[in-house]
């Protein structure tokens, strides 16, 4: 691989990860970032599930990308989504089963998440393998990145604790754990990135990040 297919494959990822944020900056899938994010446990977990199912759908599709009739793209790429969903779910189930009664609904519902459809039709379709895998790996990160610090805030300051070990002696903000408490995390932190993004990068804030 030469020095400039390094540097645009490390590009991706830093777009995944801040540029492109799919939580943070592109405001899309946010069910998850309120439904299972009062834990940091369950935040991580549905994670590096979501990181997982999105790097190998784009890697399929990149594979497949010239055999699959722009017509029926769509099916193919949901296809594509759920099989690899129910490889997660089914070793989820099998390994990890106190934490699949947890969040397992939100495990089978990666179907419907509009980042992963999203990155396959806009970036995996239209490069090489390669790029499309670093592609899915920055994106995934970025949306792991994103449910792990929204999961922090809301479990420390709504319980007193992380990764369930109590470590606050300090009365907890119960608002937090609620569903109210989630939108209200999710708005300061959107809020918080947005603000660096303007002040030192020039950016446009949430919904001007363009995509590939």
């Amino acid at each position: 691989m030469s020095n400039e297919d390094r540097i645009s494959n490390w590009q991706l990822i830093k777009n995944g990860i801040f540029k492109e944020n799919t939580i943070f900056r592109l405001v899309i899938s946010l069910c998850p970032s309120i439904a299972v994010t009062n834990s940091v446990k369950n935040g991580f977990l549905l994670g590096v599930a979501v990181l997982f199912v999105q790097t190998m759908v784009n890697t399929t599709v990149a594979i497949f990308r010239k055999f699959i009739h722009p017509k029926i793209r769509i099916p193919i790429f949901m296809l594509i989504i759920s099989g690899w969903v129910t490889v997660v779910d089914m070793v989820m189930a099998a390994y990890a089963r106190a934490a699949y009664k947890e969040i397992g609904l939100y495990i089978q519902i990666i179907v419907a998440f509009a980042s992963i459809l999203a990155r396959a039709e806009m970036f995996a379709s239209k490069n090489r393998v390669c790029n499309a895998f670093f592609d899915g790996l920055g994106s995934g990160l970025g949306f792991l990145l994103a449910l792990v610090l929204i999961s922090f805030f809301r479990e420390l300051l709504g319980r007193g604790s992380l990764w369930g070990f109590h470590i606050v002696q300090a009365k907890p903000m119960l608002i937090f754990i609620l569903p109210a408490g989630g939108f209200l995390a999710v708005g300061l932190l959107m809020a918080f990135f947005n603000w660096i993004d303007m002040r030192f990068y020039g950016g446009k804030g949430a919904g001007g990040a363009s995509g590939h």
